[in-house]
């Protein structure tokens, strides 16, 4: 499903705080904007209206609304069902109304059936879709899985692909495979205004596979958390230029990961099968609940797994929840000397690795593509009792 862009009309803090946090639960990604039209020129393609109050203010609201963006679902809010309201909000041009506080299900199945008309729409370029990757804990394999499976997607799909490095500072992005940027996501996110495909042209740099980069930052205080609103609107812009956006996220939680997280399509956490690994896991996993990103988006890779498992998959999934998505093998020596080269695992030669990731980018470019789970002994582990002593 494409990602929708999304403005809340009010007045009222506590109703924008509501029902952006029902819009990030969706599972269909919904960037939140300030504006009737973003600094690209774009229309919202939703659009929520608090009618609460004074209908004869509010109905004149929805059909200016209507005027500036006909091809946009208008979501009207009241606090009670009542018939002629409900002919009156038709009438001037809402597809959809919902009393206060709307029904989660009710709100989320009308912001499917808007994405679901969007994809049809005819001549609607689809948007982007973002893989934001994210680690369970520091060194992790974050970073190698990230880049690795971002120049598979730009050389299997032929399409155009951009990797995001967020972590200030330290980002390897750029590092991993072997360039050197003039310019950073510093650059784009204090240039909003131009960050048109001429400019981005000048701001990232291209790999002989395909995949553009656009680098970290070398400033440890950013980006920082006054940027997080610009970082969100950085990805809406970045998802009209690009079919593919993968975002090396690190292993922080703050403003600016939280608004990767809430524009993913799929958000890849990577663990290792350790308990400390598998502990984080758990409680990041909590964390994007209570932020209100979807946890329907959210898939495990297990990094750096190799039998006999210091942990089993099948218990770490006991553990968590959540089943594991996909599993990559511990081949430090490739790996290293691939880090080391600057030259990512799929054009290193053949080896078991770089061909997991093969088959894990050919999961991703084709969702129906079957994976199959590692089988794994039965029998108890001693560090998953200390993980339940810990939890």
């Amino acid at each position: 499903m494409a990602q929708l862009v999304g403005l809340i009309v009010s007045d009222d803090d506590a109703f924008k705080k509501q029902i952006g946090k029902m819009l990030r639960a969706s599972a269909i990604p919904v960037s939140v904007v300030e504006d009737r039209v973003g600094r690209d020129g774009t229309a919202p393609d939703l659009v929520i209206v608090d009618t609460r109050g004074d209908a004869s203010s509010s109905m004149p609201n929805i059909e200016r609304l209507r005027a500036s963006a006909p091809g946009a679902a208008i979501f009207a809010v009241a606090l009670a069902a009542d018939p002629d309201l409900i002919l009156q909000s038709m009438r001037a041009g809402a597809n959809e109304f919902f009393t206060w506080p709307p029904a989660d299900e009710a709100f989320h199945s009308a912001v499917r059936r808007t994405a679901t008309r969007r994809e049809a729409a005819v001549g609607a370029r689809a948007s982007a879709v973002t893989l934001v990757f994210f680690g369970a804990k520091g060194g992790a394999g974050t970073t190698t899985v990230g880049v690795n499976s971002a120049v598979e997607i730009a050389r299997l799909s032929k399409r155009s692909t951009v990797i995001v490095d967020l972590k200030p500072g330290l980002g390897e992005v750029a590092l991993f495979l072997g360039v050197r940027p003039r310019y950073s996501l510093l650059d784009a996110i204090d240039n909003l205004h131009r960050l048109d495909r001429e400019f981005l042209r000048e701001l990232v740099v291209k790999h002989k596979s395909g995949l553009e980069i656009l680098a970290g930052s070398d400033q440890f205080d950013r980006p920082g958390a006054a940027d997080g609103s610009a970082i969100e609107e950085m990805f809406r812009l970045l998802a009209r230029q690009y079919e593919y956006i993968v975002v090396d996220a690190g292993s922080q939680i703050n403003s600016v990961t939280v608004a990767a997280l809430y524009t993913a399509d799929t958000i890849f956490l990577v663990a290792n099968p350790d308990v400390p690994s598998v502990r984080n896991a758990q409680r990041l996993l909590d964390r994007v609940r209570q932020l209100g990103a979807c946890g329907e988006r959210v898939r495990i890779l297990l990094n750096r797994a190799a039998e006999p498992f210091p942990i089993p998959p099948k218990q770490i999934e006991g553990a968590l929840g959540h089943p594991i998505h996909h599993t990559f093998p511990s081949d430090y020596k490739t790996v290293s000397t691939a880090l080391n080269s600057g030259v990512p695992l799929a054009l290193a030669g053949q080896s078991d690795i770089a061909a997991q990731f093969d088959r894990f980018t050919r999961m991703i470019l084709d969702p129906t593509t079957e994976t199959t789970s590692p089988q794994t002994p039965k029998r108890r582990v001693p560090g998953l009792e200390r993980l339940a002593s810990i939890w």
